[in-house]
């Protein structure tokens, strides 16, 4: 069963704003509406390959939810992610029998600003390094929109890569093949202190030297996105404690640093 990704989760501490600030990088921005049960809203960042962002907020503090935490003591930013399954409660039995233990299958849903009612199941990992399952019981579409609002004034088309700290590299790499099951694209690189892992479209980077570590401990904490965009460090203020690049800026930067060294 491929998994691929499903969502990025950035915090943030007002939605409106935040709104605001990621159409002026050039995303189309969605209003996402309202998690029953929880004071949170969001709205989306959808792309053409179908990953997106998901911008939350919450309307009063939250103590004992975990995100809401990393948002109190560390500030905006990159919080987490999750995978598309084909079926949540296959996934995670699928799991269970490689020893990976996942909570779930956990019903969850959202309530969007037009009354639709969306309604999908996740599985949740007991460490940080591994993202969350997320899978619909009412159709994708619904909770991910299709069409134009996939298209964006700064020319992103996709995640190309997310880069994840984690505290042992064998270790997390172990619970990866438990999740993802034999057929795992699994890539050991710099040294052994890091590997890729391909999830369809995207790359999986796991780093066990990030800086991240001795502060916020594992978790995403960079985005690479498919593209011709690029933006200044004034601009790169906007994305609210995310960092963001585009593949191409990217490599032209490096490119440009090996001239400088030759």
């Amino acid at each position: 069963m491929a998994l691929t990704l499903d969502h990025i989760v950035i915090a943030v501490h007002d939605l409106d704003k935040t709104i605001d600030d990621y159409a002026a990088l050039g995303f189309t921005v969605v209003r996402g509406g309202e998690h029953p049960g929880r004071p949170t809203h969001n709205a989306l960042v959808v792309f053409e390959d179908g990953a997106y962002f998901e911008l939350i907020a919450w309307r009063s503090p939250a103590p004992q939810d975990r995100w809401w935490q990393l948002l109190d003591q560390h500030g905006e930013g990159i919080i987490d992610f999750a995978l598309l399954p084909p079926s949540t409660a296959e996934v995670i039995a699928a799991a269970k029998a490689r020893g990976l233990d996942l909570q779930g299958p956990l019903d969850g849903g959202r309530l969007r600003p037009d009354g639709e009612r969306l309604q999908w199941q996740t599985g949740r990992p007991h460490t940080h390094d591994l993202p969350f399952l997320c899978g619909d019981i009412t159709p994708r579409k619904l909770r991910v929109p299709e069409g134009e609002v996939r298209q964006h004034a700064n020319g992103a088309t996709g995640v190309a890569r997310l880069t994840v700290a984690v505290s042992d590299l064998l270790q997390s790499l172990e619970r990866y093949r438990a999740l993802l099951g034999d057929k795992a694209h699994i890539h050991a690189a710099d040294g052994g202190n890091s590997a890729t892992i391909a999830l369809g479209n995207s790359v999986l980077e796991l780093t066990q030297t990030a800086p991240q570590l001795q502060s916020k401990g594992e978790g995403p904490l960079a985005i690479v996105l498919q593209g011709a965009g690029t933006w200044d460090q004034a601009s790169a203020k906007l994305s609210h404690g995310a960092p963001i690049a585009f593949a191409k800026a990217e490599l032209t930067s490096k490119a440009d640093s090996s001239l400088a060294t030759a």
